[in-house]
């Protein structure tokens, strides 16, 4: 998905969610200060008779379970970055490993969605290394697919060599900012 169509995508969301809202609240025909006709008020959370009132009150209001998310039970000892050697988009065989771990935390998770980046280092054009760093996560996303994950849950996306995890001008910090960094949506 590009960016423009994510932009436009989530605007029109966020368009619906507030007209949701807006005309939630104009279907109310009680007004907030209005009191009920048919007696006094209820009182709510009154200290019991005879009590100094520094008691906490009791309630009758059952208390609130937040379900896990769905990153409980996610392996977070995956490593989220895989390198490239330089100028390359092939992914190493030493990353197996963690793709396969991720192949296997997706197709647990049907609904789970990942955003893969693409990110170069610092050496050549800024247009060449935007397709330098799609082919890469592109890549990732290909061997996730081919292990049955479904495309539907993966992004490819790429940074090119605007985010760099390092700064330098060192071969040590070029080999770290050419990478693939897996992301939960």
């Amino acid at each position: 998905m590009t960016q423009a169509r994510f932009t436009s995508r989530l605007f029109a969301l966020t368009v619906l969610a507030s007209t949701a809202l807006w005309l939630g609240g104009c279907g109310s025909s009680v007004k907030l200060d209005d009191k009920a006709s048919n007696g006094p008020a209820p009182i709510v959370n009154a200290a019991p008779s005879g009590s100094s009132g520094n008691s906490v009150p009791s309630s009758n209001v059952a208390p609130v379970v937040v379900a896990p998310s769905d990153n409980a039970g996610a392996d977070t000892s995956l490593p989220r970055v895989i390198y490239f050697d330089f100028d390359s988009n092939v992914v190493k065989e030493e990353f197996r490993g963690t793709i396969d771990g991720h192949a296997k935390r997706l197709m647990a998770a049907k609904g789970k969605k990942i955003v893969i980046e693409g990110h170069t280092d610092e050496r050549g054009g800024s247009e060449y290394n935007l397709a330098l760093g799609q082919r890469r996560a592109e890549a990732v996303q290909k061997s996730l697919t081919l292990l049955g994950v479904s495309p539907d849950q993966i992004e490819a996306v790429s940074f090119g060599k605007e985010r760099p995890a390092v700064q330098g001008s060192t071969e040590e910090a070029w080999a770290k900012n050419r990478r693939a960094e897996i992301k939960d949506r």
